[in-house]
């Protein structure tokens, strides 16, 4: 039986990083408080976004430290068809070290995949 990890494109997968999520956020942060996390998709090489090629949504989840098998979905966002960049900042809080994850769609190369480790103080 097929698993819908099996069809995640992950980063290592693509020479030029025009599909790969890339997240933005910072390695450490103090329990509780506030902290922005920026995702952009064609960091170093621009994603076409046209109507007939684009990114339709970027979605992040929490691996919370503790609970591995449990994942905490964080946020949705849907950016396209847009002839915008696929690029999202919002803040968010940690009470426990974590693995943020990032997904990305691409209407026509599939969904990707990335992940920062986020270590709380």
């Amino acid at each position: 039986m097929a698993k819908f990890g099996d069809i995640l494109n992950p980063p290592e997968k693509e020479g030029k990083e025009k599909h790969v999520p890339v997240i933005e956020a910072p390695s450490s942060v103090k329990a509780g408080e506030a902290f922005d996390v920026t995702v952009v998709v064609g960091k170093e090489v621009a994603h076409p976004n046209t109507i007939e090629h684009h990114i339709k949504w970027i979605q992040i989840y929490a691996s919370i430290e503790g609970r591995p098998n449990n994942p905490v979905h964080v946020a949705t966002f849907d950016v396209g068809p847009t002839f915008g960049d696929p690029k999202v900042t919002f803040p968010m809080k940690l009470e426990n070290s974590a693995s943020i994850f990032a997904l990305e769609y691409c209407n026509i190369h599939g969904v990707w995949e990335n992940s920062v480790d986020i270590t709380v103080e």
